[in-house]
């Protein structure tokens, strides 16, 4: 697809907007404007939810975000892009200026593993920043399944329950399988102190969910991002042997039910090869929303 067609498509589908050639500037955000930051990203939560968990947890500043917040304001100051650029880069850009003023940012970055977002607004950054920016390793498409009403459950699991610093050691090696699935790179063979650190501080936060029978895992989900208006889930596994006999369904409805009383609806991004695993989630009330696009780079 050529760079204007491309571009035509993005601005139809994503509302990025051909601005004139204005004046911007961008610059690191700081934690006195997350409340302006916080309100931009809700006007579209779902495309927004992991940036705003971010912030949620951690602020605008913090080396726990592994990377840093960017703002691209008009002349008039007000926001036309917020990105997250660094070991997960992130952005929400309203303006085609935007977009390029954060892919200029990011080819000056150094160490980003993944570039995540929309199919059209990743495709468009892609081309802005392909030229000076570390190479692509691999890239896979992603459906964007969303929960806004759980399967009611008549024989809840009983021994569903959030996991704690006991689980640690069963929930490693399988949330670092299920990373090395998805980007080719497994987390306890290239960085086992850190990766160990996150998990256990998402544990401590009560953001996984387990089901432990006899010292095995056979459930698990984690919560990566928890707002009010969405709660993104990954990391869903299930114990090989017991797939195919409800057992996951039954945990997600469970797990579903539990956070909608909280938030406005959950999302899940899925693999598109993985047309098995599409079916568990329409099966469990999801509805497919649209394409999400993961780069995984050279670093």
């Amino acid at each position: 697809m050529s760079v204007a067609r491309l571009m035509q498509t993005v601005m139809a589908e994503t509302h990025l907007l051909p601005l004139a050639n204005v004046t911007v500037f961008t610059e690191p955000l700081t934690n006195h404007e997350e409340t302006e930051v916080i309100a931009f990203l809700a006007e579209r939560p779902l495309h927004t939810v992991c940036m705003a968990g971010l912030i949620r947890d951690n602020g605008l500043e913090s080396p726990l975000n592994r990377g840093r917040f960017y703002a691209c304001r008009n002349s008039e100051g007000r926001l036309e892009g917020v990105a997250l650029i660094g070991h997960a880069t992130l952005i929400e850009a309203r303006t085609t200026r935007a977009m390029k003023e954060f892919a200029t940012i990011a080819q000056a970055s150094v160490g980003t593993h993944m570039i995540l977002g929309g199919e059209e607004q990743v495709e468009l950054f892609w081309d802005l920043y392909a030229d000076q920016g570390q190479e692509m390793r691999r890239s896979s498409r992603e459906l964007l399944f969303e929960l806004k009403k759980a399967i009611e459950l008549t024989d809840p699991i009983e021994n569903l329950r959030p996991a704690t610093l006991e689980d640690l050691e069963l929930i490693l090696p399988v949330h670092a399988e299920l990373a090395f699935s998805e980007s080719g790179i497994n987390p306890l063979e290239t960085d086992p102190e850190g990766f160990r650190d996150r998990c256990a501080r998402r544990i401590v936060k009560r953001r996984v969910w387990v089901v432990v029978c006899d010292q095995r895992l056979v459930f698990k989900a984690d919560i990566q991002a928890d707002t009010p208006d969405v709660i993104y889930l990954e990391g869903i596994y299930a114990e090989p042997t017991e797939r195919g006999k409800g057992l996951a369904g039954r945990c997600l409805s469970q797990l579903a039910q539990n956070l909608l009383r909280r938030t406005n609806s959950i999302c899940v991004l899925v693999n598109e090869e993985r047309t098995g695993v599409h079916s568990f989630y329409r099966l469990a009330n999801f509805k497919c929303r649209e394409y999400f696009l993961s780069i995984f780079l050279h670093c």
